[in-house]
């Protein structure tokens, strides 16, 4: 039960950053930013690719960002954010 309770957080947390504004989408733009420090949250689908994985893992520990690990896939994500697209990774701007 407690698990049900903590999926609904994250998407509920991943829905108020789209309607914020302050979402970065698109694993391209999400390195990059992360790169330059100006990230404070990265949100991953459950099937992201391993390589992307890695690359998440290694900038957000140079830039002590923190990494969520979603339980939607890729095609959830995308339909969370209202995009006709998939989107593998999500990007949360300070």
């Amino acid at each position: 039960m407690a698990k049900k309770k903590e999926i609904g957080k994250k998407t509920q947390e991943v829905k108020e950053v789209l309607e914020s504004g302050r979402a970065i989408i698109g694993r391209d733009k999400v390195l990059t930013n992360l790169k330059n420090g100006k990230l404070e949250k990265v949100f991953l689908s459950s099937n992201a690719p391993q390589e992307l994985k890695d690359d998440l893992g290694y900038y957000s520990d140079l830039a002590k960002v923190e990494v969520i690990s979603l339980d939607q896939d890729n095609e959830e994500l995308g339909v969370l954010a209202k995009k006709n697209y998939l989107i593998s990774v999500l990007g949360v701007s300070n």
